[in-house]
């Protein structure tokens, strides 16, 4: 077991300790819900001082001192970073040297061109055509379908399938699960059945992409789906054929972007949201959770609510569905009111 005393700890992560004592030692790590007496755990707002006063940590980093915690604090400016820190110490990470290589296991078309520097584990099909560059890692059970290439210091985990003509860039990481280039969802109806259309284009990925377990992205129709440099797409997204997104996004989980549409650059989108076919989201347009964007946007927005719309007007709407049973309830009563009047109209009262 791991034990490391409190002012050693404040050293590693340039804090300022505050204790009583500096014989204190710390055997452990976590956040405030599962933390345990020899444990620091992270203090990052002050609503959560109500928790950490009832919880058995011995220590705690924060971005502050309080004069209230009983238990001695190290105060850093960024608590999430240095609380990361600490938590390596006592839960490093297992680095596996992978020696550079093809894994006997591992089934390599003779046409497949694989750099001596990159890996490729057991039970990973390369197939005829495919180039894949130094520094590249191919994890168990990887396929590489006909024509792909892949550059430099990639992440492919396991699982992962790239579709026929798929490229990727330079340190692009996909995630298990995920499916690259499957065709689009796309039919026509022929003599009253669903008949697929044309699913010959590619995808395409451009270089410090990473894309989270079990999404998928579509191969274009006729071109290529793109996706832009340094975009970060989250677990569970579907994105169709044609699409283009652009460079910088944060797509998060459970979102699904219909085909054709397009983002511009640092566009964020939430959870849950979903975007109809040829739409354009404008660049650093930010899209609420749960939101329904139905039509083009502009630039620097920021849109909520199904169909999505600007934030204030949204508020607007929130504000006004809240008042509903205030309102019936005063329309009811002038209804009444009105009802009255006009019957002792009525009776020349």
């Amino acid at each position: 077991m791991t034990s490391i005393d409190l002012p050693t700890l404040a050293k590693r992560v340039h804090g300022e300790l505050f204790s009583r004592s500096n014989d204190d030692i710390i055997i452990g790590a976590a956040p405030l819900a599962d933390a345990m007496a020899g444990h620091i755990t992270l203090l990052d707002h002050e609503k959560n001082l109500p928790k950490l006063q009832v919880s058995s940590a011995s220590a705690c980093v924060t971005h502050q001192t309080f004069p209230d915690v009983r238990i001695p604090q190290i105060v850093v400016k960024n608590p999430h970073e240095a609380f990361a820190q600490i938590c390596q110490l006592f839960r490093p990470q297992i680095v596996v040297t992978q020696k550079h290589g093809i894994d006997r296991l591992a089934s390599v078309a003779a046409s497949a061109q694989i750099s001596e520097r990159s890996t490729v584990e057991g039970f990973v099909s390369v197939a005829d055509g495919c180039a894949i560059d130094a520094g590249t890692h191919l994890h168990p059970g990887v396929t590489v379908m006909q024509g792909c290439r892949i550059g430099k210091d990639c992440q492919l985990f396991p699982g992962v399938v790239l579709y026929p003509g798929t490229v990727l860039g330079d340190r692009v990481v996909i995630h298990s699960g995920c499916v690259i280039g499957a065709h689009g969802f796309g039919y026509r109806m022929e003599n009253g059945r669903h008949a697929p259309t044309a699913q010959v284009g590619w995808v395409e990925i451009e270089s410090d992409v990473e894309i989270g377990a079990n999404s998928c992205v579509d191969r274009g129709t006729y071109g290529a789906t793109r996706i832009g440099e340094g975009t970060k797409i989250d677990n569970f997204v579907q994105i169709a054929h044609n699409c283009n997104i652009g460079k910088h996004n944060l797509i998060c989980a459970h979102v699904g972007i219909a085909g054709s549409a397009s983002t511009g650059e640092y566009v964020v989108i939430a959870g849950q949201v979903g975007v109809r076919d040829h739409v354009k989201i404008g660049a650093r347009t930010m899209v609420g959770a749960q939101s329904g964007v139905v039509a083009d946007t502009g630039e620097d927005e920021v849109l909520l609510g199904s169909p999505a719309i600007a934030r204030n007007d949204q508020a607007v709407v929130y504000a006004s569905i809240r008042r509903l049973p205030e309102i019936r309830k005063t329309v009811k009563q002038m209804a009444k009111q009105l009802e009255t009047l006009m019957g002792k109209e009525k009776s020349g009262e």
